[in-house]
């Protein structure tokens, strides 16, 4: 596991950039893309940038239950918003939060996932170590699944939200499971909030109370986390 500090989330952002834009030159063509704030300012660089996807493939990791892609909270949404519209990918994954059946969404995914093996992951990591939305004491082999969302993530997440009810409080992701083989994985976190989980996923044992912990034995993973989320590491 590779750590890399830096200033600030801009910083990380430009960081992570450099890395895809390095797997790509070395035939990348798969990217597992994630939502929320921290990957935002990749997303910037990746917009800013000359760099061509329209020959890429963008995988998601998760998706809210009851939301479609048309719903300005929906992760659908945020990545059209944010990245897809400005820069035109060849296919554009995200699970289906919207399905009748979402036992059978969840397989379908899978085959989506088997179909266009992930080169590059992107991750955030929750205060509680979660990693997609996979929540302590979710199996280390679980692919994608329904999740019931925890307490602590709920909370985390309403900040975009009006407020804390209209939360969803299930969502689709992939399981780590389905995360893991991935072929190179760039896990990015800043802010004094995370530094317990950066501890954790980083010198604590590997255990599913800790989901990210797993990254410990995954053979090609880089942390890039600020001074604030690097605070509480021995090492």
């Amino acid at each position: 596991m590779k750590v890399i500090r830096v200033k600030d989330a801009q910083e990380g952002g430009k960081k992570a950039f450099e890395l895809i834009k390095d797997g790509m030159a070395n035939g990348a063509k798969v990217l597992g893309l994630a939502t929320g704030s921290t990957p935002e300012t990749l997303y910037q660089e990746m917009t800013a940038s000359d760099l061509d996807f329209s020959d890429m493939t963008s995988v998601n990791l998760d998706e809210y239950v009851g939301l479609g892609g048309d719903d300005v909270q929906s992760y659908r949404y945020f990545m059209n918003d944010r990245l897809f519209n400005k820069k035109p990918f060849k296919e554009t994954f995200v699970p289906n939060g919207k399905a009748e059946d979402l036992a059978a969404e969840a397989k379908h995914y899978d085959q989506i996932i088997a179909e266009h093996p992930i080169d590059i992951q992107i991750l955030g990591i929750g205060r509680n170590g979660h990693i997609g939305f996979n929540e302590p004491g979710t199996s280390f082999s679980e692919t994608t699944h329904e999740v019931e969302l925890t307490e602590s993530t709920i909370e985390a997440n309403k900040r975009n939200f009006d407020k804390v009810e209209d939360v969803p409080t299930r969502a689709m992701s992939m399981g780590i499971g389905s995360i893991m083989p991935s072929k190179e994985i760039i896990l990015m976190a800043f802010g004094e909030d995370k530094a317990d989980a950066i501890k954790g996923m980083i010198e604590g044992p590997v255990t599913e109370e800790m989901p990210a912990s797993v990254l410990q034995k995954h053979s090609n993973v880089t942390v890039i986390i600020d001074e604030a989320a690097a605070s509480k590491l021995q090492k």
